[in-house]
């Protein structure tokens, strides 16, 4: 005999079960890792998202260094970085059983930026790395106004930080070796010193080019602007590759997700969001 009461009981059973087999069946993808990286990653998880509804995927920053050793404890699927990865890194990677992937996801260029008040429109790198050791403090020593410089930096953990120091800070000065001025402000993102360069007259500071906006001015370096063109023909001297890095090559959603960025639709996404695609 019909029972109304077990059938219903029978359908919400049903429901449970199918909705149960579609949580588990759903895959989630961690990435973490450099805020230069990030706004790549936002937006193409954003993307893959929507075209992909079993699929979550959770997009955080913290730097390249976090990102890479979140990586290398098995806490994240993907790092992001601005820099390629550090052979101590890899050695503890591969001591804990990690064996780091590297992907190229785009180009970028780091603008070295100043507030817009600031009449300055350029500086040589050798300007550049005598402001960031504390051999040059005012901006008038330069041509410009009666300010002192406040020299706004990223942190040790920074990929940007790793690759501006490189070249700025390369070599010697006078025959001293170059070291950051402990002056120096630091900040934990490209947003960050963004924010702080925008808001503070004598500041200078350093961005990836997707963070670039009206509230700042980006100097001409050696004579060169940094732009997608500059960057990508190798004229500006402040250029690099970013990259997302994984345990191995990487397998199911993940590799998916890393050929979507890869792709004609991926790149454009790297464009729009401001930086230099790779094709």
């Amino acid at each position: 005999m019909f029972n109304m009461k077990n059938f219903i009981s029978v359908v919400a059973l049903l429901v449970m079960v199918v909705m149960s087999v579609g949580m588990v069946s759903a895959e989630d993808i961690t990435v973490q890792g450099s805020s230069t990286v990030l706004p790549i990653a936002q937006k193409a998880a954003e993307v893959y998202m929507e075209n992909n509804s079993d699929v979550n995927i959770s997009v955080r920053g913290g730097g390249s260094g976090n990102g890479i050793a979140a990586l290398i404890d098995g806490a994240t699927d993907i790092a992001d970085a601005s820099r390629f990865i550090k052979f101590e890194e890899v050695e503890n990677a591969v001591a804990n059983g990690i064996y780091p992937v590297p992907h190229r996801v785009a180009m970028d260029g780091i603008a070295v930026v100043i507030n817009p008040a600031n009449k300055l429109e350029e500086l040589s790198l050798e300007d550049i790395k005598k402001i960031y050791t504390g051999k040059i403090t005012n901006w008038s020593e330069l041509g410009g106004f009666d300010e002192e410089i406040v020299i706004v930096s990223r942190d040790s953990s920074s990929g940007t930080f790793g690759v501006f120091n490189d070249v700025a800070n390369d070599g010697v000065i006078d025959g001293n070796s170059i070291r950051l001025t402990p002056t120096a402000l630091t900040q934990s993102s490209n947003g960050d010193i963004a924010g702080t360069v925008a808001e503070t007259k004598g500041a200078i500071g350093y961005v990836g080019l997707g963070y670039l906006s009206s509230d700042l001015k980006a100097v001409k370096v050696n004579g060169v602007i940094p732009t997608n063109e500059t960057v990508a023909n190798g004229q500006f001297p402040f250029a690099r590759p970013l990259y997302m890095f994984t345990d191995g090559w990487p397998q199911g959603e993940t590799k998916k997700f890393i050929n979507f960025i890869l792709s004609s639709e991926g790149q454009k996404i790297a464009g729009e969001v401001g930086y230099v695609p790779l094709h």
